[in-house]
Order: C-alpha cells, then sequence, then structure tokens
C-alpha cells in the first residue's frame, strides 16, 4: 500500500507538471485558440513521461476548461485566449530587478525615490525656458495643426531638416525616406511588425538595452545574444551566431551604447556589414544618444547606404520623455509597406509633438542646450566614476561620453542582490543582469550619472556591498 501511495504521490506531480507546461504554452501563445496539442504519444516523449500521465493531464486541463477533446481527433486550445502576459514568456526572473520591473520602479517612482538606474535625464537637466517658449509658438498654431491628423509619414518640413542633420552624419537619406513615429520604442516595434515573424531568430548585442529583450519577446521571436567588446560585438561569436541560427534581424546601438557606454569600432563596422551582406542580414541601428557624443562615431548606417541597416532616433532623451516624438530612416523599396503597416497599426502622426520638436531645432535653443548638456554630463561622469572607485567599483572602459557608466563590483558580489537592498532604501538600480541574455553579468551595474548626484545612494551601496561582503 505504501509503494502504490509513493507512485500516486509521484504521478500527481508530474501530471501537474505536465498541465504547467501546457498552460505556459497557452499563457505565451504558443498554443492559441483551436491550435491541436501535440499527441499523447509525441507529448510523453517530449515530457519524458508516461503516456497515462499525459492522459491525467489533458483530462483534468479539458475538465478545468483550458482545453478541449475532440473524439478522434485529439485535443485542442480552448478559448478566449488570456491576456498576454509578458512575465510569463521565457525564464521566471526576480521581479525586483528584471528588465520590466526597473522601468515601472522607475516610471512609477514618487518623488523621494532615487533613480540612478533609470534611463533618462532628471526634468531640471531639459531646456524648460525652451519648451516653454515652443509651446506658445505651437499654440498660436490653425486649427489644423492643433486639431487633425497628422500624414503617415510625418511632418514634412522636420523630415526634411532631420535628412540635414542626419547628412551630418554621413548617411544619405531623403525625407521620403524618413518617418516619424511616436518614440524610439514605436520604432523598433513597427520594424519588427514589418520584419519578423514569430519564431524568427534576432540577434542582439549581450548586455543590451534591457527593453530589446521584453519588446522582442512580445513579438515571439527567438533572442540571440552575442557578447559585446569596447569596440562593438565579438565579431568571431557573431559570425558563429549568423551561421547557427541564420537571424532575420540584428538591433545595436553602434555610437554610445547601452549600457555600456561603448563606441563600434571602423573595423568592427565593416566587418559587420560584410557578414551581414554574406547571410542576408537586416541591422537596426538604435541612434538614440546621438546628440550625446563629442566626437563622432561610426555609423553604419553611413557605411551601408541604408541598405540593409535602418536608421532610428528620438528626442525623447534630450529634449523630453513627454513629447513623444522619434524617426525611422530606411530603404526607399521598404517605404510604401511601412507606411501602410503604420497607419494599420497607429493610423496618422501626433502632428503637435512634431511641431514642438521642429520649433526648438529651428529656434537654435536646441543647440545651445546639447553643448551645455554634454558639458554637464562629462562633469557628472568625472564625479560619479570618482564616488564609485572610492567604494570599489570599478567602471569597465575609461571616460565614456553620454549619461551611463557601466561598473563592476568586487569580486563575488551580486548586484541584484545590492538592487534588492536599495529598493528598500527607495533607490532603484539597474543590475547587470537586467541587461544580459546569457545572465553572466551578475557582477555588473548601469549608472545613470545625471541621477547620481546624491550622497545617499553611496552610502546605501558602500552598506549594502558590506552586507554582502
Amino acid at each position: 500500500m505504501d509503494e502504490l501511495t509513493t507512485e500516486s504521490e509521484g504521478n500527481r506531480t508530474l501530471v501537474e507538471s505536465v498541465m504547467v507546461t501546457i498552460r505556459h504554452r497557452i499563457a505565451a501563445r504558443i498554443l492559441t485558440p483551436g491550435a491541436r496539442l501535440p499527441s499523447i504519444r509525441a507529448f510523453a516523449k517530449t515530457m519524458q513521461v508516461s503516456k497515462s500521465t499525459v492522459v491525467d493531464a489533458y483530462e483534468r486541463l479539458a475538465a478545468e476548461g483550458d482545453i478541449r477533446s475532440r473524439p478522434g481527433s485529439g485535443y485542442y486550445a480552448a478559448g478566449p485566449i488570456a491576456p498576454l502576459s509578458l512575465a510569463e514568456i521565457g525564464p521566471r526572473l526576480d521581479r525586483a530587478v528584471d528588465p520590466l520591473w526597473v522601468s515601472r520602479q522607475s516610471l512609477e517612482a514618487g518623488e523621494d525615490v532615487l533613480k540612478p538606474g533609470c534611463g533618462w535625464l532628471p526634468a531640471s537637466w531639459m531646456p524648460e525656458a525652451g519648451l516653454r517658449r515652443a509651446l506658445r509658438t505651437v499654440a498660436r498654431a490653425d486649427a489644423a495643426t492643433l486639431a487633425d491628423y497628422g500624414t503617415p509619414l510625418g511632418l514634412p518640413p522636420l523630415r526634411h531638416l532631420l535628412a540635414r542633420r542626419l547628412a551630418a552624419h554621413g548617411i544619405d537619406a531623403s525625407p521620403e525616406q524618413i518617418m516619424l513615429t511616436e518614440s524610439d520604442t514605436q520604432a523598433i516595434d513597427l520594424l519588427c511588425r514589418f520584419l519578423l515573424e514569430p519564431g524568427d531568430a534576432v540577434l542582439v548585442d549581450d548586455p543590451c538595452y534591457f527593453n530589446f529583450h521584453a519588446l522582442l519577446r512580445a513579438h515571439r521571436v527567438k533572442v540571440v545574444g552575442v557578447p559585446y567588446t569596447p569596440s562593438g560585438p565579438d565579431i568571431e561569436l557573431f559570425a558563429q551566431a549568423l551561421a547557427e541560427h541564420r537571424p532575420r534581424l540584428y538591433i545595436t546601438n553602434s555610437a554610445l551604447h547601452n549600457p555600456t557606454g561603448a563606441i563600434l569600432s571602423p573595423v568592427v563596422a565593416h566587418r559587420l556589414l560584410k557578414l551581414a551582406d554574406q547571410s542576408g542580414l537586416t541591422i537596426i541601428e538604435d541612434d538614440i544618444f546621438a546628440d550625446f557624443e563629442h566626437t563622432p562615431a561610426p555609423r553604419l548606417a553611413a557605411f551601408d547606404g541604408l541598405d540593409r541597416v535602418v536608421y532610428i532616433g528620438s528626442f525623447s532623451k534630450t529634449l523630453s520623455a513627454s513629447i513623444r516624438c522619434g524617426f525611422i530612416a530606411a530603404p526607399r523599396r521598404w517605404m510604401e509597406g511601412l507606411t501602410d503597416l503604420k497607419i494599420a497599426t497607429s493610423f496618422g502622426n501626433g502632428r503637435l509633438a512634431s511641431e514642438l520638436v521642429l520649433t526648438l531645432l529651428k529656434d537654435g535653443s536646441y543647440r545651445k542646450h546639447m553643448d551645455l548638456l554634454r558639458a554637464r554630463l562629462s562633469r557628472a561622469m568625472a564625479e560619479t566614476t570618482t564616488r564609485l572607485q572610492a567604494i570599489g567599483i570599478a567602471p569597465w572602459i575609461d571616460q565614456p561620453a553620454g549619461m551611463f557608466l557601466w561598473c563592476s563590483l568586487p569580486e563575488g558580489m551580486d548586484a541584484a542582490e545590492i538592487a534588492r537592498y536599495a529598493l528598500s532604501a527607495n533607490i532603484v538600480l539597474a543590475p547587470g543582469n537586467a541587461f544580459s541574455l546569457s545572465q553572466s553579468a551578475s557582477r555588473f551595474m548601469r549608472f545613470n550619472v545625471a541621477q547620481s548626484s546624491d550622497e545617499r545612494i553611496f552610502r546605501t551601496l558602500e552598506a549594502a556591498m558590506a552586507r554582502c561582503d
């Protein structure tokens, strides 16, 4: 009797494991309503359990309404489908430090919360006077500007101005090759919709901007990380990933890489483009931090001529996160399809944001603001570096430009533990594994130097490190 009871308890555990797997596939939309479940024999082999275990699991799922049985045909996922949960797709992460939670903590933080882990400048660093002048100017615009939809490509004068700005980086793009978007994130989302199918492979840097991970998971693609070096992706491992996974797309920052602050070298850029051409790879070059650099870095889109490289950017980091205005510069042959897709997903473009950005770019205030901002960030970078080094936290590269400082903690310390401790002290940090697909950056942390002036940050870091030592 004892043996039978033990076997029965073990059997129930296996049944529950099968049920959890099926529910996960339904939540992740691998199994959509009406999709046929694997056969009992095939799934038993996949799960390495007996066929009777799978039968029991399927029957229980059917009884609870998750799946439906069709006699003589098999089992099928039931509907309606549950709301998408990105947290259920891929490995379960600690919600205190995973990519979406870092963003949520930063976005939802009250005024008493310090945010050295967030990805934007403090409001006090933005051109408030210029923004107010631009708002007054736009408020006097005609009724159509204030109330009508914008065209799908976006405000023509702003697209002409952007074409001239891109030319300064060596990127030859006509205004007809430029589409305005609501943000940099919308630009990537639109391109993913345009270029990818569920199951396609996409390469990202490891580490990379954590929202790339979350956005690509939402598109149901296979995300493959390639280790990033101070001069760009590890080119040998990049070539290996191309051969092994045959990806459709690679998403990267060539200048002022997020989170490392590294800059793509010309040698790596040329080798990267040669590999992309040989393998039919498309590259999204996200240059949202372009205006923070002191010395222009190589642009993949300039070397490539907007053939395999799509170039995107935004003004959220430099002007205002409330003014949602980004852009895509793409090959001519794509523009009609992209325009149709944009109409289908977001209709026209927001005219007010575009008019505000155009006003600020034209009146000279943006250029003056960026000159001051680069100088202020340089001072903050030096001060933050000195303070971190004093408590044993070392920068990954020397004197990066922009706002981000990628640092390593002393040997044996876990950035996630330190981030959890800091959260209890109302400080939002950005531990390395939030950026790393391979989860190989547990000793690293990204600091936003513009958000790191408060002494409490360094006291809390020191206390957290003492606890972990």
